[in-house]
């Protein structure tokens, strides 16, 4: 029998990345920021209970400790100390570069969609040398399916179950790695399609998905396959209104 082949496919290959715990180790940074911020405030602030529970937004882990009138204020103190305490602590995850490395080597584009602050998660990214080429912010669960949608994405990679749910808002393959609060049961109950140890095991998988759809390794997208200037555009310009709405509620990390 003749081997079955697979014709390179049109759709140029876009995954999606979480950050914090999928990509980055942010939880001495975090716990760093949030003691500082304990100080200054003089509020109590659990920062080691508080970094056990990574994803949802800022204001829902500043809403345990702080009564609601002041949270906007203190969440907006919190960003602007954050660059200071967290970003020379934070470490890449595990496997981070070379899962950002595997997209790239197929001609796909890496994206970051995460709920924290854009800013800040773009001094984590070049603090630590890894390149996704697009980063969009302060989207959190169901919300980042409209970035997901905007660029294309078909696989969505993240530790937490607001990420499962974004990755199905958006129609996309969900792809778990259990190293953040969200254990591989409670990811794979919340409707994730695949659940890894870790981003360590994601080239391998990336290689097989890729090889199902069409995709050739180390192919370079031909003109026609890669967005054309003005969808790059009409994705960055989506990407940034995105961002700019969600600023809009401050209640993002």
């Amino acid at each position: 029998m003749a081997s079955q082949t697979h014709p390179l496919t049109a759709r140029p290959l876009t995954v999606g990345f979480d950050l914090d715990m999928t990509l980055i180790d942010s939880r001495p940074g975090i716990h760093a920021t949030y003691r500082a911020l304990s100080a200054e405030t003089g509020v109590h602030v659990d920062a080691d209970l508080a970094v056990t529970r990574l994803g949802p937004p800022l204001a829902e882990e500043l809403a345990e400790w702080f009564p609601a009138d002041r949270i906007e204020a203190v969440a907006n103190r919190y960003r602007e100390m954050y660059p200071t305490f967290a970003i020379e602590p934070t470490l890449a995850m595990a496997g981070a570069r070379e899962a950002i490395a595997a997209v790239q080597a197929l001609g796909g584009r890496a994206i970051v969609v995460t709920a924290k602050h854009q800013p800040n998660a773009e001094l984590h990214l070049a603090h630590l040398g890894l390149t996704p080429d697009a980063v969009v912010g302060w989207l959190w669960a169901e919300a980042k399916a409209e970035a997901l949608r905007a660029y294309g994405a078909t696989v969505y990679v993240g530790d937490h179950t607001g990420d499962v749910r974004g990755a199905r808002a958006a129609g996309a393959l969900s792809v778990a790695v259990a190293t953040g609060p969200c254990g591989a049961d409670e990811l794979r109950e919340a409707g994730a399609d695949v659940v890894l140890d870790g981003l360590g095991a994601f080239p391998a998988w990336l290689t097989a998905h890729a090889g199902e759809r069409g995709y050739a390794e180390a192919a370079v997208p031909s003109p026609a396959s890669a967005p054309s200037p003005e969808a790059a555009g009409a994705a960055g310009a989506v990407a940034s209104t995105l961002a700019a709405d969600a600023a809009g509620t401050k209640d993002f990390a």
